[in-house]
């Protein structure tokens, strides 16, 4: 285990630590470096600000202060953190978001936006108030302080996709797996938490007509509200119930190979730019999208989502139909996985008998220490094969089902194991893989890159070779 976390877990962290860590620069030319080295003492400007230059990228002492500062914001850990590893993690950000204007990566102004707004309203939620962030980051106006996140954000998204860019294409085969795991000591051979695997069963309460009408009603409300001159973006902050674009005024953008549900593709891709569909219903309940730019594959939108009321009734109705399911399992009439596949309502787990898939790994098993808390509240206690009893599920949108959870299969704790952990084992060799593809890159880069290192940073034992010693 310690074998790996050296030559991956570590690596990773220092190759992909998120660049929001970082601090956004203006973008200068070298030039501009020397005239700052060569200006007279008495206009109180100090060379020893800047300490490397990367490409039209300059980094200052201060911003490795300001590394901490995101990283401590965040409930990360800076002990272990030295600042020459900070610089080094500046540098590789830095070399990306160059790369990434040289290979003409495109990011948008629109999408650097909505980042912000999400970000921001979390901070808010954070903090108290946007007066407090603008305080906590040492900025005199809110101006000033978009500005400054803007630049962190673009920066920030300019190297995950250069980071992107390059890893893409990185593909392993099973016999390269094989050989990763051979060269592997038997006595630090990792070992896996338990875990388990888990399969449900969910009823959906029944939503009246009458219900789906009144969210129709209202959407089309909006929509001629818009059309008379109101804010589609207002409208969908105050009233939408999707989580995941509510802050930012509904705003997505995306391709048709961006995964959202079919309806709702079908529906954005088939408007004008400029046009406000009808209401439509998917599983997540009803919506109106409005298109806001149409650019070649690419479309940018807002849209509206809005999940019907259920009736007392309809849940009481859903949770008698659940306990009858339970009863017949528990009497041998049918079986859980049966059950799933002839009357759960979830369509992602109906026809694999109701197991659920681990969205991190993409398999069947859920490791204990880092499963989902509500999902470990629920499963936790159980024995295996046991039925939980009716839990009554409330989702983001608003949305109420009740399910039945079982643990088909319980692992203990082991030591790796080539054909059973064989899924992890692939995910190990590809990320050192992904490691020695980013290695090779870097090597080939700062070869080709203006870099510049000045002061006592000079000593550091960097990961690459940014002195080009």
């Amino acid at each position: 285990m310690k074998s790996i976390k050296t030559r991956i877990v570590l690596a990773f962290f220092l190759v992909l630590f998120i660049s929001a860590s970082s601090s956004a620069q203006e973008i200068i030319k070298d030039s501009a470096v020397v005239a700052v080295a060569k200006a007279p003492s008495k206009q109180k400007l100090k060379i020893d600000g800047v300490i490397a230059t990367v490409g039209d990228y300059i980094i200052l002492d201060s911003d490795i202060d300001k590394g901490y500062l995101e990283i401590t914001s965040q409930g990360g850990s800076v002990k272990d953190i030295t600042r020459c590893q900070m610089l080094g993690k500046l540098l590789e950000d830095k070399l990306y978001a160059h790369q990434a204007v040289q290979d003409s990566v495109k990011v948008t102004d629109a999408e650097v936006k909505g980042m912000m707004e999400e970000r921001l309203t979390y901070m808010t939620e954070q903090l108290g108030s946007l007066e407090k962030v603008v305080q906590y980051y040492k900025k005199d106006s809110e101006e000033e302080f978009r500005t400054y996140f803007f630049d962190i954000l673009k920066e920030g998204k300019l190297t995950s996709e250069m980071m992107k860019k390059i890893i893409d294409g990185v593909e392993i085969t099973p016999e390269e797996v094989r050989n990763f795991f051979k060269t592997i000591p038997v006595a630090e051979l990792p070992v896996f938490g338990a875990e388990m695997e888990v399969a449900q069963i969910v009823v959906v309460p029944k939503v009246s007509d009458a219900d789906k009408q009144k969210v129709i009603d209202k959407l089309n409300g909006f929509k001629k509200d818009i059309q008379e001159g109101s804010s589609f973006a207002t409208k969908a902050v105050l009233y939408s119930q999707d989580p995941g674009s509510r802050s930012n005024g509904g705003y997505y953008k995306m391709n048709r190979k961006t995964p959202f549900v079919k309806e709702f593709k079908d529906v954005a891709f088939s408007l004008a730019e400029g046009e406000i569909s009808a209401p439509f219903e998917t599983d997540f309940g009803y919506h109106i999208i409005y298109v806001e730019k149409i650019k070649g594959q690419e479309i940018e939108l807002r849209h509206i989502l809005l999940t019907p009321t259920v009736s007392e009734e309809a849940l009481n109705d859903a949770k008698e139909k659940i306990a009858l399911i339970k009863k017949r399992i528990e009497d041998k009439e049918i079986t859980f996985a049966e059950a799933a596949r002839s009357m759960s309502d979830e369509k992602e787990t109906r026809a694999n008998g109701g197991a659920l898939i681990n969205p991190k790994t993409q398999d069947t098993r859920f490791e204990l220490t880092k499963m989902d808390p509500s999902l470990y509240s629920q499963v936790s206690n159980l024995k295996e094969n046991e039925i939980s009893a009716p839990i009554l599920d409330e989702e983001q949108q608003g949305k109420k089902r009740f399910k039945l959870i079982t643990v088909t299969n319980r692992i203990n704790e082991h030591t790796a194991d080539y054909a059973k952990d064989y899924i992890k084992i692939k995910d190990l060799a590809l990320k050192e893989k992904q490691i020695k593809t980013i290695g090779k890159w870097f090597d080939e880069k700062i070869k080709e890159t203006y870099i510049k290192i000045v002061g006592e940073y000079r000593d550091c034992a960097f990961t690459n070779n940014w002195l080009k010693k």
